[in-house]
């Protein structure tokens, strides 16, 4: 990896003046740099810079991140740079240029999962979950939205960040602003350069177009002849846009994320999501061996472990019962569904994670109740708790008792959630909880508020 940062800053050093040799970039002449590089530059010195530097003054975990992501964009700059003087290339040879910036979204997510004790887990998780924002020049023909739900997965992190720390050290809460600044100004520059993706440089002379890198340059060849094999020093990668896509949900994809017309794809699996995967419906499943076994289902627990009360894979379960509970517990449900668990006593906090249709009742927690992932769920406190969160789970309800009113719900990508409150003679009134926002500038900063549509 150390050798790949290197040969990066020096291509971004020869590119950010000209190529040097006849023929290497362009038409050879000297032009300066382009205008969407100069406005890259000025995200890079701006939102970018401050992340960067509250970080180093956060110092640990958070400053080698922010380390990483700095080489990241730096990566991004040089095929910026490249793209403003040159004629799009094939797609296998675009697909190679993006190598640099698909390994380094990889590595930024490796720091997370090798670190998930750290004290800063949110500050890495929010960075490791929007990262592949980066692949945007691989995102035609809609790069803005993508980098808007790449943006939109850290948000569940970012406000546990602001949770923590916002009457208790500023510094963290900048941070906050700076890191989400970027991915903002990445929309608005996107929006204003490449709007239906990554733009290149259509006035070269003579039509020539970049073939890929050979050490420091940039190789290029007349348009319409047929390229010699020259040694890459950046292999093909055409698995991780293939990833990204299957991270995103896109449905817009362009022609090398085809696997109809690039059958490389078919063979290449994408890199491993690092954090919690969006619900999705299952798919009939396809298997081209009938004589293969499809592999066992996982065991139906409920069992405790250490402090941790494991449910998981439970199916058509209507009676499930912990009972013997301590403040120190914390109760994780995992994968279960048609299922209803009640949890009585008081404990510290308990978890849904990819469950369908499940209900839950507790008695009190101390901590937070997270829904993650789920679908059809709902959840009635008999008790106290301060805090649910909601997070990419599509259809919720909330029953609140009359001790828990005060209750924080924090919702983000999710949908269909409600909020049921206590009445007279035992009844509820539902309230839902807002999912659609309008965002307006008065002058001195943004100011968001919910939007009501009269039904």
């Amino acid at each position: 990896m150390e050798r790949l940062v290197e040969r990066l800053e020096k291509a971004v050093e020869r590119l950010e003046t000209v190529c040097q040799g006849p023929g290497l970039c362009g038409d050879g002449s000297s032009k300066g740099v382009a205008q969407y590089v100069q406005a890259f530059d000025a995200l890079l010195a701006g939102p970018a810079a401050e992340y960067i530097k509250i970080s180093k003054e956060i110092g640990g975990d958070v400053q080698k991140h922010a380390e990483m992501v700095h080489e990241g964009l730096m990566s991004e700059r040089a095929l910026l740079v490249m793209a403003s003087q040159h004629q799009q290339p094939a797609e296998s040879t675009f697909s190679s240029l993006l190598k640099p910036i698909s390994e380094q979204i990889q590595v930024v997510q490796s720091l997370r999962e090798k670190n998930r004790g750290s004290k800063m887990f949110n500050h890495l998780s929010a960075v490791s979950e929007s990262i592949p924002a980066l692949g945007w020049v691989a995102m035609a023909p809609k790069p803005g939205p993508y980098v808007k739900e790449m943006t939109d997965a850290a948000m569940f992190y970012t406000n546990r960040i602001l949770k923590e720390y916002k009457d208790v050290d500023k510094k963290h809460v900048d941070w906050v602003k700076a890191y989400l600044s970027i991915w903002t100004e990445l929309q608005a520059y996107i929006k204003e350069y490449h709007t239906t993706g990554l733009t290149w440089n259509k006035t070269v002379s003579a039509g020539r177009v970049c073939r890929g890198f050979l050490g420091e340059h940039c190789v290029v060849i007349a348009a319409g002849t047929e390229p010699v094999q020259l040694p890459s020093l950046l292999p093909s990668s055409r698995s991780w846009i293939s990833g990204l896509t299957s991270r995103a949900g896109l449905r817009h994809v362009s022609d090398d994320m085809k696997t109809h017309k690039n059958p490389a794809l078919k063979n290449q699996g994408g890199p491993v999501r690092s954090g919690p995967k969006p619900f999705t419906a299952p798919k009939p499943a396809c298997n081209a061996n009938p004589s293969q076994k499809t592999s066992p289902k996982a065991p139906a627990l409920l069992e405790l472990e250490g402090k941790k009360w494991r449910v998981e894979n439970q199916e058509n379960a209507p009676n499930l019962v912990i009972s013997d509970t301590e403040l120190k517990q914390v109760a994780y449900v995992f994968k279960c569904t048609n299922s209803t668990l009640q949890i009585k006593g008081k404990i510290n906090s308990i978890t849904l994670d990819n469950c369908k249709k499940l209900g839950l009742v507790f008695d009190d927690v101390v901590g937070i109740v997270e829904i993650i992932n789920s679908r059809d769920v709902k959840v009635q406190v008999m008790g106290k708790v301060p805090t649910i969160s909601i997070n990419k789970t599509d259809g919720c309800h909330v029953y609140l008792s009359k001790s828990s009113l005060d209750c924080e719900i924090v919702s983000a990508k999710s949908s269909e959630m409600n909020v049921l409150i206590p009445a007279e003679g035992g009844d509820f009134t539902e309230f839902p909880v807002p999912e659609q926002f309008k965002t307006v500038w008065n002058g001195q900063k943004l100011v968001t508020t919910v939007t009501e549509i009269a039904g």
